[in-house]
C-alpha cells in the first residue's frame, strides 16, 4: 500500500505555480551618469571632547572606543595623580558623503558626519568646493541639513521606501575610506530593521558594500530614485561585512523640512513600550494571526496613557498606516510632531478600537538644564563649569579658564557647548568659579564672554538671567 501511494503521488498532475516575472539587471551606469553629479563629498574639521570614562559631552557612552589613545592617556593620568573628570579636546578631520536635494544648495547627510565640526566643506563632482553652513542636525534620526552658496545645482529624484521590496536592486554612491564617488550595488535584504539604541529609525537593510566615508550618501532604487541615506554598518573589523543600514528618505525629508523651517527637529512621543506578536501571543490575545505591535508598557502621564491605551492592546495602525509588526511603529511615531493628534487603531480583547492621542514633546520632560551633577553652576548664564585640570590647560594652550560641563537653553542658543572653555567675563580673565560668580554679580543686563572652542577664541554676548 505504501508503494502504491507513492506511485500515485508521482503520477498525479503537478499543481502549476505562477511564473516569476524577470525584470533584468538595472542600468546602473545610466543611474550614475544621471544622478552621480548630485552626490557630494564632505570634509569636516573641528575638535572632539575625549573623557577618561568614555562619556561624551551629554554624558553618553554610545560609540565610545575603550582603546582610544587619548582616553587611555587620560585614564592613566587620573590613576597616577588621583584626579577625576579628566577630559581633553582633540582635533578631528573626517570625511563623509551627502547629496543635493534642492538646486539652491540644500544638502542632506548624516548628523554623525558633521558632529563636532567647526568647518564643513562640500566638494562637487566637477571639483568645485564650497564652505557649507550647517542649518541643523537631529541626532535622534542621524540626519543633518547643510546649505552651500550655489544655484542651478543637479539634484536627486526622491522615491518611496514603502514601494521598496526585499530582494530589489539598490545602488550606493559615496566616499568610502576617502575614495571619492565610489559606486557599489546590492539588494535590499530586509526592511524596517530596528537596531539597538536606534528605535526611532526603521532602517532599510542592504548588502550593498558600505564602508566608513559612505555615511550620508544616497541609496538609490533600480529606477534611480533615492530611497534612503546610508548610515550604519554591522562590523567586527571596522569595514563592510555584508550588512548595511540606510535611513528611509521619507523620514529624512520630514526632518529636513523641520530643520529648514526652524533650525531643529522635534519628534512626538507616544509613550509605550511594545513587543513583537508571536503566534502564541496571537492565540492568547485572540488575534486572527500574528500582527501589530503589542503594548507591553504604558508610560505614566504619557500621550498613550492620556489617550486611554492599555497594557495588552495591539496597535494595528497609526493614522491609517498599517502596523504589521512592532518594527513598523517607530517610523510613524517619529514622523509625528509634538502636539499633533494621531489616530491609533488597536485590537483590545480581539475587538477593534480607535483612540486619539496627542503626541508628547520629549523636551518638556527634560530638566531645563543639562548641568552635570556635583559641578558648580553659574546660574545667571546657565552654565555648569569646573576648574581646568593641568593636562587640559596644556592641551588647550591656556593659562586660565573654566571647562564648560553643561549648558542650559540660553547658553546653547548663544553657541556655547560642553567642552568649551570660558576664558573671560567682560574682558576679565576667569581663574576660578568664585571669581566668575563675583564678576557676574557686578555685571548688569548682558555680558561679553570670551569662549575657546577647540583652537578658536570668540566673544559671545549673553543676557543675564534674573532671580537666581
Amino acid at each position: 500500500m505504501a508503494l502504491a501511494s507513492a506511485q500515485a503521488q508521482t503520477t498525479s498532475p503537478a499543481v502549476p505555480t505562477p511564473a516569476i516575472r524577470t525584470l533584468g539587471t538595472p542600468d546602473f551606469a545610466q543611474i550614475v551618469q544621471r544622478y552621480g553629479p548630485a552626490v557630494v563629498n564632505i570634509s569636516v574639521s573641528g575638535t572632539r571632547l575625549v573623557t577618561a570614562d568614555g562619556k561624551d559631552a551629554n554624558g553618553n557612552t554610545k560609540g565610545a572606543d575603550s582603546e582610544d589613545p587619548t582616553q587611555l592617556f587620560l585614564r592613566k593620568f587620573q590613576e597616577q595623580f588621583g584626579a577625576t573628570g579628566a577630559s581633553m579636546q582633540i582635533p578631528i578631520n573626517a570625511k563623509g558623503s551627502g547629496f543635493i536635494v534642492s538646486p539652491d544648495g540644500i544638502v542632506l547627510t548624516n548628523a554623525h558626519v558633521i558632529a563636532h565640526a567647526s568647518e564643513v566643506m562640500v566638494k562637487l563632482t566637477d571639483r568645485r568646493e564650497f564652505k557649507a553652513k550647517v542649518l541643523g542636525s537631529d541626532t535622534k534620526t542621524d540626519i543633518a541639513v547643510l546649505k552651500i552658496d550655489a544655484s542651478n545645482l543637479p539634484i536627486v529624484t526622491i522615491g518611496k521606501p514603502s514601494d521598496l521590496n526585499v530582494g530589489e536592486w539598490v545602488l550606493a554612491i559615496g566616499s568610502p575610506f576617502g575614495l571619492d564617488n565610489t559606486v557599489t550595488t546590492g539588494v535590499v535584504s530586509a526592511k524596517s530593521r530596528t537596531l539597538p539604541d536606534d528605535y526611532t529609525v526603521p532602517f532599510i537593510q542592504t548588502d550593498a558594500a558600505i564602508n566608513p566615508g559612505n555615511s550620508g550618501g544616497p541609496l538609490f532604487n533600480a529606477r534611480g530614485e533615492v530611497v534612503g541615506i546610508n548610515s550604519q554598518i554591522y562590523t567586527r573589523s571596522g569595514g563592510y561585512q555584508g550588512l548595511s543600514f540606510a535611513i528611509p528618505i521619507d523620514l529624512a525629508q520630514s526632518v529636513q523640512r523641520q530643520i529648514v523651517a526652524t533650525g531643529h527637529a522635534s519628534h512626538g512621543v507616544l509613550g509605550v513600550s511594545v513587543q513583537e506578536v508571536t503566534q502564541a501571543l496571537a492565540d492568547a490575545f485572540k488575534l486572527p494571526r500574528p500582527m501589530g505591535a503589542l503594548i507591553a508598557e504604558v508610560h505614566a502621564d504619557s500621550a498613550a496613557a492620556k489617550a486611554g491605551l492599555q497594557l495588552g492592546d495591539v496597535i494595528t495602525a497609526v493614522d491609517g498606516h498599517p502596523i504589521e509588526s512592532s518594527n513598523d511603529l517607530p517610523l510613524w511615531v517619529a514622523m509625528a510632531m509634538p502636539g499633533q493628534k494621531v489616530t491609533v487603531e488597536v485590537l483590545r480583547n480581539g475587538k477593534p478600537q480607535q483612540v486619539r492621542a496627542t503626541m508628547d514633546d520629549p523636551e518638556l520632560r527634560k530638566p531645563t538644564g543639562s548641568a552635570t551633577p556635583n559641578v558648580p553652576v553659574l546660574a545667571p548664564l546657565g552654565l555648569a563649569v569646573r576648574p581646568l585640570l593641568p593636562v587640559e590647560l596644556r592641551a588647550a594652550e591656556a593659562r586660565y579658564g573654566l571647562m564648560v560641563e553643561g549648558v542650559q537653553e540660553a547658553a546653547d542658543k548663544a553657541g556655547i557647548a560642553p567642552g568649551d572653555i570660558l576664558l573671560a567675563v567682560n574682558q576679565v580673565p576667569v581663574t576660578s568659579v568664585e571669581q566668575a560668580r563675583a564678576l557676574l554679580t557686578q555685571a548688569k543686563g548682558s555680558v561679553a564672554l570670551l569662549v575657546q572652542h577647540g583652537g578658536e577664541k570668540n566673544f559671545v554676548a549673553m543676557n543675564l538671567k534674573t532671580g537666581g
